[in-house]
C-alpha cells in the first residue's frame, strides 16, 4: 500500500475524506424517524381484528410497486407487531433504490417476467390499481403458458426451498389469503429443547405459518413443466412476520441501511459440484464427479441452466470449470437490495432440477468433506444509486474512509459472521486448509486483489471498488449472509472506533491485534451468542433458534450421516 504522500491529487482526496468524515458523524447521531404504515384504500377498510383480514392487509401492503415512493415491505411494525417484542421494534422494511451497474450489465426483462419495475424494487409499497394491473399481467402469463401449478416458495433456516404447490386456478384466492404450512418445515428442529427455545411457546413451533407471495417474484419456471413459482414472505396466523425468517431479517437490515443513507449492490459467486448418477460398488453407493464442463457433451446442461436462470430474473455474468473434478463456478450480475439473495435462492433449487434432466446430481457439498465457496461481492452506494462510496474520487486504487469503516465492521464481527456463513463442521475446514498445525482459530485476513484473504478488496474492473466476503460456504443461507454482512458493515460505519489501517501501515496507532475466526463450530456459536451487535440486528429470537438448531445438529452428528445429509439435502 502506497504512502499517502505518493498518491496523486492529495488535496482533493483530503477534502473528500473530510466530507466522508462529516457524513459518518451524521450517521452516528442520526435519529430514527418513525415511518407511517401506509395502506391502500382497500386495506384501510379492513377489519384488522380478524386475523385473516390482518394477513390480507399485510399482503396488500407489500405487493404492488409505486415507482415514485419509498419502498416498504411486509415488516412495517406499527400496525401489527406486539409492543413487548424486543426483536420487532421500529423496523420498516425498505428496499434501496437500484444503484447503477456497468454499461451492458442489464438485459431486457425476461419474457415471462411479471415484474415491470427495475430489479431493486421487489418489495415496494403498493396501490390497489397497481395490484390489479399486476394480477392481470400474471393471469395473462398463466394463460399464455398454460400453467397448471404455482409453487409458493420460502426459505428454511438452511437456505433450502420449502414450497407448497397449488393448482393455478386457485392462485388469486391464495394471493389474498396465503398458503398455510407447518412452522417446523422452515425452522428445521425436529424436537426443540425447552431450555434452548423457552422463549418460543411449543404451540408456536407446532403451529401453522402463512406464506404470503411477493408478486414481483412470480416467474414461469423453464425447468418445470407448466409450473410457475413465487417467493413468499412468512407470517404467523395473526399477521406478525416470522422473526426467524431469513428473508425478513435480510429485508430489515436493508431497511436500516437505507435509513442510514446507503444502498447495497451485491452479487453471489457460487461453486457447486456435479456428480453422475449414483452407482452401487461393493454394497456402497458412490457418486463419481462428472467430467469437467465446457465441452460439447456437457454444454447443453449449463446452457439450459444459465438460460433458465435468466428467464427467472437471475442474470448470470459468467460460468466456468473450477479447480476440482466436476466443480463449476457461477457468477451473478450485481443486483440491488434483496434481489441478489433471491437469485442465489433460485439457483439452489434450479440447478438440481436441471441436473436431473441430464442424469446428474448437483451438490454444494464436496465429497472430500470441504464445502464449496459462496462469496458475496458487494459495494456500498449512496441512496440515489449514483455513487459507489467505496471508490476514491482521486482515482487511487484503495478504499475510501467509508469503505475502510465498513471493512472494519466486517473484521470486528468476523468470528460471529463465520458461524452464519460456514454453518457446518465440514464448512469450517476450509479456513485452515493451508495450515498443517492444529489450531483453535486463524487470523481474519484482508487485502487488495488477494484471493486468499477472507475479505478481498477489488479496485480494478468496470464495476468499481468491491469487497468480496469470502467467509461463506455455498451451503450457507444467502439471506443470512446478506443480512449479517450488512449488520456488521453498518456497525463499522456507526462505530467511533479507529479507522482500519492499510496492510502496510503496521505503525498506525489504530491498528490492533487482528481478529480471529474459530475453527470449531462450537466456538463460533459462542462468538455469535456473545456478539451483542449481531444479536440486536438479527434479533435475539433468531439467534437463540439458530444456535439451538446447530447444537442439535452437533449432538446428532456422524461423519457419514452428515455427508449423506449434505449430498441429499443441499442438492
Amino acid at each position: 500500500m502506497n504512502d499517502e504522500g505518493d498518491l496523486p491529487q492529495e488535496d482533493s482526496r483530503d477534502e473528500g475524506n473530510e466530507s466522508e468524515a462529516c457524513r459518518i458523524r451524521k450517521l452516528r447521531t442520526r435519529k430514527k424517524v418513525s415511518k407511517l404504515h401506509v395502506v391502500s384504500a382497500e386495506a384501510g377498510d379492513m377489519d384488522l381484528s380478524n386475523p385473516k383480514e390482518r394477513i390480507r392487509n399485510q399482503m396488500v401492503c407489500h405487493k404492488v410497486v409505486d415507482m415514485n415512493k419509498p419502498v416498504l415491505g411486509p415488516g412495517s411494525p406499527e400496525s401489527h407487531l406486539p409492543e413487548d417484542n424486543k426483536d420487532s421494534e421500529a423496523h420498516v422494511v425498505v428496499e434501496p433504490s437500484s444503484p447503477k451497474t456497468s454499461a451492458g450489465a442489464h438485459r431486457d426483462p425476461p419474457p415471462n417476467s411479471s415484474r415491470t419495475d427495475h430489479a431493486g424494487d421487489s418489495t415496494q409499497m403498493l396501490t390497489t390499481p397497481q395490484l390489479s394491473s399486476r394480477m392481470k399481467h400474471i393471469k395473462q402469463e398463466m394463460a399464455k403458458n398454460h400453467l397448471q401449478f404455482v409453487r409458493f416458495e420460502a426459505t428454511d433456516l438452511h437456505g433450502v426451498s420449502r414450497s407448497k404447490s397449488i393448482p393455478a386456478h386457485f392462485f388469486q384466492e391464495k394471493v389474498t389469503h396465503g398458503v398455510y404450512m407447518p412452522r417446523g418445515y422452515l425452522e428445521s428442529i425436529p424436537n426443540p429443547k425447552d431450555n434452548e427455545v423457552d422463549h418460543i411457546r411449543a404451540t408456536c413451533f407446532n403451529s401453522d405459518i402463512v406464506l404470503m407471495p411477493e408478486l414481483s417474484t412470480f416467474r414461469v419456471l423453464p425447468w418445470a413443466e407448466r409450473t410457475a413459482r413465487v417467493i413468499c414472505d412468512t407470517f404467523t396466523v395473526t399477521g406478525e412476520p416470522l422473526l426467524t425468517s431469513p428473508r425478513y431479517i435480510a429485508k430489515r437490515q436493508l431497511s436500516q441501511l437505507q435509513d442510514s443513507g446507503f444502498a447495497l449492490l451485491s452479487a453471489f459467486i457460487y461453486d457447486f459440484c456435479i456428480f453422475g448418477v449414483p452407482e452401487i460398488i461393493n454394497s456402497k453407493t458412490i457418486s463419481f464427479p462428472a467430467s469437467a464442463l465446457l465441452n460439447n457433451h456437457d454444454q447443453p446442461f449449463i446452457q439450459e441452466l444459465v438460460d433458465g436462470l435468466y428467464h427467472t430474473g437471475a442474470n448470470v455474468e459468467s460460468f466456468s470449470s473450477s479447480t476440482r473434478p466436476g466443480q463449476v463456478e457461477i457468477c451473478f450480475l450485481p443486483e440491488s437490495g434483496i434481489s441478489s439473495a433471491d437469485n442465489a435462492f433460485t439457483l439452489r433449487t434450479g440447478v438440481k432440477e436441471v441436473a436431473r434432466k441430464y442424469n446428474y446430481i448437483t451438490s454444494f457439498f464436496i465429497e472430500t468433506g470441504l464445502c464449496n465457496s459462496g462469496i458475496l461481492s458487494h459495494s456500498l452506494w449512496d441512496v440515489d444509486g449514483k455513487k459507489n462510496t467505496f471508490c476514491s474520487d482521486s482515482g487511487a486504487e484503495q478504499l475510501t474512509l467509508t469503505g475502510r469503516k465498513w471493512l472494519t465492521g466486517l473484521l470486528k464481527h468476523s468470528a460471529a459472521l463465520s458461524c452464519l456463513m460456514a454453518p457446518a463442521v465440514s464448512c469450517r475446514q476450509r479456513y485452515s486448509k493451508e495450515s498443517k498445525d492444529p489450531k483453535e482459530s486463524v487470523p481474519t485476513t484482508w487485502g487488495y486483489n488477494d484471493n486468499s484473504c477472507a475479505f478481498n478488496i477489488k479496485c480494478h474492473g468496470e464495476k468499481g471498488t468491491q469487497i468480496e466476503n469470502k467467509l461463506g460456504s455455498a451451503t450457507a443461507n444467502p439471506y443470512l449472509v446478506l443480512a449479517a454482512t450488512v449488520a456488521a458493515g453498518l456497525d463499522g460505519l456507526q462505530s467511533s472506533d479507529g479507522v482500519l489501517a492499510g496492510p502496510d501501515d503496521s505503525t498506525d496507532p489504530c491498528q490492533s491485534k487482528p481478529p480471529h475466526i474459530p475453527l470449531k463450530l462450537e466456538d463460533a456459536l459462542v462468538a455469535l451468542e456473545e456478539d451483542q451487535c449481531l444479536k440486536q440486528a438479527l434479533g435475539e429470537t433468531f439467534i437463540r433458534y439458530f444456535v439451538a438448531m446447530k447444537k442439535y445438529e452437533l449432538e446428532s452428528e456422524e461423519t457419514d450421516a452428515e455427508r449423506n445429509k449434505f449430498l441429499e439435502y443441499f442438492i
